[in-house]
């Protein structure tokens, strides 16, 4: 009996998915419930388990793009294990070495062209100079000195093309021009010792890379994007965290970071300042009366945004375990369709890979994006004072369309206050 294996339905609005991972081989014995296929979908990564005991075939291969629905493999509950049988053999031939590169013979040195010794006792030197470099036969110079010498200006004048390069009636050869002085040569350029050819790998786009290139595309040229700057004080809260940490752990099981109370001042902050946390839909505004917080995670396929539900209604530390719930979810690829979806406000922070500042990019069909940065300690005034204190840029992105500058600074104000004076987050203040 053969048990068809679909692709199943993963989210309303997906209609295709990509074959990511076979985690069995084709031919291998599977067991019922045992993870034999890993979907790529535009949001999430989904496993696929086998419903039988049985031996798998695959009908699809990696990086193909199948519909919702459609088999892609069958397992055989009475077949016979084939996998590993007739695998061709590794090829552990070493290729030959390439052959060492000729060096070009050097060229034979020139013969010095003589001049018969009759004929030079009749030059001065200077004359016999001039012959040498302009390689001339002194027995086709015409001389007009005493006792028909030849003279300087007769070698200067004398025609070129004489035959000086040819042999003499006297049986010498004609003096050859002196050789120009040689320019120093540059030195060699390095070859860098490569094992093998230069090449290039064209490797096709996952679905979720895919997914995330069009969305940021779409956000670019569907929104009026603009950037608001401004940097907090971190002594508060680094204190507070320090002062607590150890208590945190022992009672939550987890490390207190930053990131709670980031969105938690978010939240408090979108309760005054509702129009950032709105959506454009059509020609209507939407208002939420609720925060759906986005936390960007970076992982090996891809940047996801797993959304903390109600973020407004929950505590700093219900805020932690939530993002490290995602956390954890997100490395192990188990990340689900519904735990990205239904965002308001999105927050990523490029501070834990080195950012000093940027301008995010907005996640549509949201309207405002928080960019946390590195905490680097700088001097600044403080009551008439300079202190060095540890200070993070804040960039809050906006469409213009539904935001104007005046929402978008008192936001990034508010959540500016709520940091550096932890207790208003507390007092909801």
């Amino acid at each position: 009996m053969k048990a068809e294996i679909k692709v199943p339905a993963v989210g309303e609005s997906i209609s295709e998915a990509t074959i990511g991972e076979w985690a069995k081989k084709s031919g291998e014995f599977v067991k019922r419930d045992e993870i034999i296929l890993l979907l790529e979908t535009d949001k999430a990564s989904v496993e696929v388990v086998a419903p039988n005991d049985g031996v798998l075939v695959t009908m699809a291969k990696p990086g193909e793009v199948v519909k919702i629905g459609a088999t892609v493999a069958t397992i055989d509950t009475e077949g016979v294990s084939t996998a590993g049988m007739n695998q061709p053999l590794k090829n552990t031939e070493q290729p030959p070495p390439a052959p060492a590169a000729m060096k070009p013979s050097a060229p034979p040195p020139s013969t010095a062209s003589k001049v018969a010794p009759e004929l030079q006792q009749h030059m001065s030197p200077a004359t016999q100079r001039v012959v040498n470099e302009r390689g001339l036969d002194p027995a086709q110079i015409k001389g007009t000195g005493k006792d028909g010498r030849i003279t300087k200006n007769d070698a200067v004048t004398a025609p070129a093309n004489q035959g000086g390069l040819g042999a003499t009636s006297s049986g010498y050869a004609a003096p050859a021009p002196a050789p120009a002085a040689k320019k120093e040569a540059p030195p060699p350029l390095p070859i860098a010792k490569r094992a093998g050819e230069r090449g290039e790998r064209r490797v096709p786009m996952t679905t979720i890379r895919k997914r995330i290139a069009e969305r940021l595309v779409q956000s670019q040229q569907t929104t009026a994007t603009l950037t608001t700057f401004n940097e907090v004080d971190m002594t508060q809260v680094m204190a507070l965290r320090e002062k607590y940490k150890d208590k945190f752990k022992e009672r939550y099981g987890l490390s207190l970071g930053f990131m709670g109370f980031f969105v938690k001042a978010c939240t408090e902050a979108l309760k005054q300042v509702p129009e950032v946390n709105a959506f454009i839909e059509g020609t209507e505004t939407v208002y939420h009366d609720y925060a759906n917080v986005g936390v960007a995670v970076g992982t090996e396929k891809g940047l996801i945004v797993p959304v903390v539900k109600d973020a407004d209604q929950l505590t700093i530390a219900e805020i932690e375990q939530s993002i490290r719930h995602y956390a954890l979810k997100a490395r192990d690829g188990k990340i689900a369709i519904d735990d990205l979806s239904g965002g308001t406000f999105t927050i990523s922070n490029g501070g834990v890979y080195g950012s000093l500042m940027s301008t995010p990019i907005l996640n549509p069909p949201q309207s405002a994006i928080l960019g946390m940065h590195k905490i680097e300690e700088r001097p600044i005034v403080v009551n008439g004072k300079i202190e060095i204190r540890p200070m993070m840029y804040l960039a809050l992105s906006y469409d213009h369309r539904i935001i104007d500058g005046k929402e978008a600074v008192t936001f990034l104000v508010k959540v500016k206050e709520g940091i550096e004076d932890p207790s208003r987050l507390l007092l909801e203040i």
